[in-house]
């Protein structure tokens, strides 16, 4: 018999799932404990669906048939359940069976499958989740195939097997569909299951933003704390919805104005968002009837949780059980709420006030409250709107790659900017940026490196500047402070992507358009000579000056500058108009404004108004000059941000020549606009350089299973520490993956040397293998071109003079390769990045200079070619001052076939080749040193799930 608490019992089998409609079910294992609710789950399951499933009438499971279904061995007969609360609402089994298709036990690879799931479940996607689970517990147990039967008329049931992207065979036979499902993943059924993972998890955040009703529990009487600021944020935000106050002393029908009840279950409709505002120690009953009530999802502004040490982070903890276990989710603890500024919604379930944001195009999410707060001044400043806001105080459930799943296909969210404080899965970021950031722009100001209170997720050991590195290679585009985090947002909502790096300054300052040039050399753009209209210039002659800039095929951008005027009534106004009007007469290009003490100016700049109704965007696709596809910002209609206002003299607020959707962001100093700039140019390059994905190659000699079967002999008896392989061993598993590490021979005397060198043929090379020693041959560890014997013997006699014993030195002898630039190619497991793959070239350049550059596993062709030309030191590798070029293909073939080696096996924690010597035609890997462990969960492989805590 196994029970959950039998030690045989697979308890990492157990995982949370979003479902199609965006609800959470738990999936687990079946146990003998479990046959009351099996019983209780099939007598709600129609006769229709049970015929479907026994091929005949079947009113009711025998005891047999409990016994059957609930006792499993884990192996060779398995049984999943899909729960919410302790219900059951669908099952799934799977029987290993023999060729004849009898009962049978491993080597036997392939297992017979069958669903069930509750009528009133149907449709949500319950089938497909645990048919995504249960192929990966029967590729742990070593099943490579399914085989179901299927009735013609199950049209639902046989949907689910043709649609999860499993090569697959199909036949009809005695009356039925027979399936044969190949569980091979294939990027045809990783595709398919993340397109499923985007649209539960965008749909899941969709309903916590768009509620039809809410209900804030924890509403003082007297109008004072959380709960009732909540509330009247809510009240005043407009919501369209239906809005309830829970307080349970509470003796009038109204609190503030709005339907007040003493418990969440008095209120006699549905209630889709609660918001939680009350003592940590009082939450669980509250979640408790939210669940009984089907409240969909929860905010919960309560402190004391993760952040306030262990025993809250164990409270935490079983929030995130309880709420799952409803099948809702949750936003928190400790959050600072959210805002949708949608007309159609007008939620503000937040701690902000008014003031409340204007509706934009900007999405944002923090993880603090008070960064959020900043933020939210710092916009509202700056006259800037916001589509959607979430801060989700320790995100236990709700984090941002659930936002950015829902930014990803939100039609009102233009550009997306995220203060985040840890990646949380670094690898479904990674993945999931890139993918938004193909269609948007994703702005990221990252906190400290340490893990903060209330986060259960590990810190990064790479440094700031590889970090920066492995997130620009996502299209992220990465920001030091919140400030620049609203600099860089301002110009991507409202300008259209530079296509170069060209800038063209001009001004009524000299001095301000010379540290504008400055500023933008420093950031790498190629700005021309700053055009100075002097401190007489007039707004008509700005206009002229922009236009003409604007219309120049010499530029992609212009950085205007503007200082106060002297003996002139404020000018500000009509400056606005005409730079609105040169911008409307060559749209394309990106305009920033930097300015001076002009208050007046920069109010002149804000939007009077919100946005026009959402409609669809146009393609940012593909920047350029004027005629090239709008970019974000560029909707026709009232955008909040800079340049559309009210024209001077117009008592109506109709627009001016130049249209009130004319936008250009102004800043009140040259670095800030020119940085922003910078990274509009920088992200319209990794967009055209990205338009076409890369590949990652198929080579046909790698021995994926051999690898394998060897790391699982490497490991066996080992625990929790690191192993570092043998010289041949490590030669031997990378050689599974086509990369040959050149033998070296021990030389523990001068006759074994000689013997060495006899049987590996002259020339050849000595060298200390000393870890003190080890690829330093500026201290003299290394003697090369040795022809001859007498030349052998005497390098040996020296370095055992100068450096030590042999037994100190550990000599090995080594065949001479040709020439070349040496290299250093690394690939290391981090806890916050993933598997990343390094490079540099060997020495000085990259240990002391930091001169290496990272790309994140898997690496396509595009990203090796990449990283080679990506270190400053590259031009070594392409003939700088006459060299001969190397092979550099070979070295991208290299850092593939690592690549491929470090995705797959997981085990390899971290792996050095150095030297590797690339020549002008192809290269040798002199040395390897490859680490294995026993892997981590890797979180964003395998079937569908949310992080547990």
């Amino acid at each position: 018999m196994t029970t959950a608490s039998d030690p045989s019992y697979p308890a990492h089998w157990e995982a949370d799932v979003v479902l199609r409609d965006g609800g959470t079910a738990r999936i687990r294992p079946i146990t003998t404990e479990d046959a009351g609710r099996l019983v209780s789950f099939y007598e709600q399951v129609s006769d229709e669906s049970k015929y479907y499933r026994f091929f005949a009438p079947y009113p009711r499971l025998s005891d047999r048939d409990v016994h059957r279904f609930t006792h499993h061995d884990y192996v060779d007969r398995v049984g999943l359940a899909a729960t919410i609360g302790e219900e059951f609402i669908g099952t799934v089994r799977y029987d290993r069976i023999g060729p004849d298709g009898r009962p049978a036990s491993a080597p036997a690879d392939e297992a017979e499958v069958a669903f069930l799931v509750q009528d009133a479940h149907q449709g949500r996607g319950v089938a497909s989740a645990l048919l995504e689970h249960i192929g990966a517990v029967a590729r742990e147990r070593g099943i490579r195939r399914f085989a179901a039967e299927v009735l013609p008329a199950n049209n639902k049931m046989i949907k689910v097997f043709t649609d999860v992207g499993y090569q697959q065979k199909r036949s009809f036979e005695d009356g039925s569909v027979h399936l044969t499902l190949d569980l091979e993943p294939t990027a045809e059924s990783l595709a398919v299951q993340r397109a499923r993972e985007q649209r539960a998890e965008a749909r899941s955040v969709q309903r916590l933003l768009a509620p039809g009703s809410v209900a804030v529990i924890g509403v003082s009487r007297s109008g004072g704390g959380v709960g009732a600021a909540a509330l009247r944020n809510l009240r005043d935000s407009g919501f369209h919805g239906h809005l309830y106050a829970v307080n349970e002393a509470v003796t009038a029908d109204l609190l503030d104005g709005v339907r007040a009840y003493r418990a969440l279950g008095d209120i006699d409709a549905p209630v889709d968002l609660a918001v939680i505002a009350i003592p940590a120690e009082r939450v669980p009953e509250a979640v408790a009837a939210c669940g009984e009530h089907g409240v969909q999802g929860l905010v919960v502004l309560s402190a004391g949780y993760g952040e306030s040490g262990a025993a809250g982070l164990d409270r935490q903890r079983e929030l995130v059980r309880q709420v799952r276990s409803y099948g809702m989710r949750l936003i928190g603890p400790n959050a600072y709420g959210v805002i949708n500024t949608a007309p159609e919604v007008g939620l503000n379930a937040s701690l902000t006030p008014a003031p409340a944001p204007i509706r934009g195009r900007i999405g944002l999410f923090t993880q603090s409250g008070a960064i959020g707060i900043s933020l939210l001044s710092a916009l509202l400043r700056r006259g800037e709107g916001l589509s959607s806001f979430v801060s989700a105080g320790n995100r236990a459930d709700v984090s941002g790659n659930d936002i950015l799943q829902y930014w990803y296909e939100d039609e009102a969210t233009d550009v997306a900017l995220m203060y985040l404080e840890t990646l949380g899965n670094p690898r479904k970021f990674t993945r999931l940026a890139r993918r938004t950031a193909a269609v948007k722009p994703v702005v990221v100001a990252r906190g400290g490196r340490h893990t903060p209170a209330g986060h259960v997720v590990p810190g990064t050991r790479l440094a700031e500047t590889t970090v920066s590195a492995l997130l620009r290679q996502a299209g992220v585009i990465r920001v030091d402070t919140v400030t620049e985090l609203v600099d860089v947002g301002l110009l991507l909502a409202s300008q259209p992507l530079p296509a170069g790096p060209r800038v063209a300054i001009l001004g009524n300052s000299e001095s301000l358009g010379v540290l504008t040039y400055d500023a933008c050399l420093a950031q790498g753009l190629r700005p021309a000579a700053p055009l100075d209209l002097t401190t007489a210039a007039t707004p008509e002659d700005f206009r002229v000056a922009l236009g003409a800039a604007l219309g120049s095929a010499e530029n992609d951008a212009v950085i205007v500058t503007v200082i106060p005027w002297v003996n002139q009534q404020s000018p500000q106004d009509d400056l606005a108009e005409a730079l609105r009007d040169a911008v409307a007469g060559h749209p394309g290009k990106p305009v920033a404004v930097v300015h001076v003490e002009l208050a007046e100016l920069v109010d002149a700049l804000s939007p009077a108004g919100g946005l026009p109704e959402a409609g669809p965007r146009p393609d940012p696709a593909r920047p350029g000059p004027a005629g090239a596809p709008p970019l974000p910002g560029e909707l026709p209609g009232a955008h909040p941000g800079a340049l559309p206002l009210r024209p001077r003299g117009s008592a109506s607020g109709e627009a001016g020549p130049a249209g009130p959707d004319v936008r250009i962001p102004a800043y009140p100093a040259a670095e800030r606009a020119v940085r922003a700039v910078a990274e509009a140019v920088r992200y319209g390059q990794w967009r055209r350089a990205n338009a076409e994905a890369g590949q990652v190659p198929e080579y046909e000699d790698i021995d994926e299973a051999g690898a394998a079967a060897q790391l699982a002999t490497f490991l066996a008896g080992v625990g929790d520490d690191v192993l570092t392989l043998t010289e041949p061993d490590a030669a031997a598993l990378l050689a599974r993956y086509g990369i040959r590490v050149l033998p070296t021979l021990p030389a523990p005397t001068a006759d074994d040397a000689v013997r060495a060198a006899r049987a590996l043929g002259y020339p050849v090379a000595l060298k200390t293998t000393a870890p003190h020693l080890r690829h330093r041959a500026d201290l003299g560890g290394v003697r090369l071109d040795l022809a001859t014997e007498a030349d052998l013997r005497r390098s040996y006699e020296e370095l055992t003079d100068l450096l030590g014993t042999p037994g100190e030195l550990l000599p090995v002898v080594q065949a001479m390769v040709p020439r070349g630039v040496d290299t250093v190619v690394r690939s290391v497991i981090d806890p916050a990045a993933g598997a990343v793959l390094s490079f540099g070239l060997a020495g000085v350049a990259s240990e002391l200079l930091g001169d290496t550059a990272h790309r994140l596993v898997p690496a396509t062709d595009r990203d090796a070619a990449g990283l080679i030309r990506s270190i400053r030191t590259a031009p070594l590798l392409f003939g700088w001052r006459g060299s001969d070029p190397v092979d550099t293909p070979a070295l991208e073939e290299l850092l593939l076939r690592l690549s491929r080696l470090v995705d797959a096996h997981p085990e390899v924690v971290g792996v050095t080749l150095e030297p590797v010597v690339v020549a002008a035609k192809g290269l040798s890997v002199l040395s390897a040193t490859v680490r294995v462990a026993h892997p981590p969960a890797r979180t964003d492989l395998g079937p569908r799930t949310l992080p547990s805590y």
